[in-house]
């Protein structure tokens, strides 16, 4: 692997742009959460006191899934907003976008579709 004559980074006009677009990115992950867990807190109450029980039985049951399904939304978001938080300091470091496989830079329609991608393709490929 020579990398002599190749682009081992992106200009700061290119990081610049990615720091833009993921700072936007963030920005709606944060206010994605924020309704994942407004809706989380909301204590369910639909008006169905007066149903049956067994309706009822199925409506806590359906809650209970819902909550559960709203966690894991949760968390996945909190992670997605942390990776995409460490994007921004590999930015700062200027070592955004560079394979941490091959050394190699990730392709910039890669990074713009996944801005915190730390794998290019092909070493992604390598890990199946």
């Amino acid at each position: 692997m020579q990398t002599d004559d190749v682009k081992v980074r992106y200009s700061d006009k290119d990081l610049e742009e990615f720091r833009v677009l993921i700072q936007g990115k963030i920005e709606k992950a944060q206010e994605g959460l924020q309704l994942i867990k407004s809706a989380y807190m909301n204590d369910g109450n639909n008006g169905t006191d007066d149903t049956s029980p067994t309706f009822k039985a199925f409506e806590e049951g359906s809650e209970t899934m819902s909550k559960e399904a709203n966690t894991q939304l949760a968390l996945r978001q909190e992670k997605f907003i942390r990776d995409l938080k460490n994007a921004l300091i590999r930015i700062e470091n200027k070592t955004y976008g560079i394979c941490r496989v091959t050394g190699k830079l990730i392709n910039k329609e890669r990074l713009k579709l996944v801005p915190h991608a730390t794998l290019s393709i092909e070493a992604k490929k390598t890990q199946k």
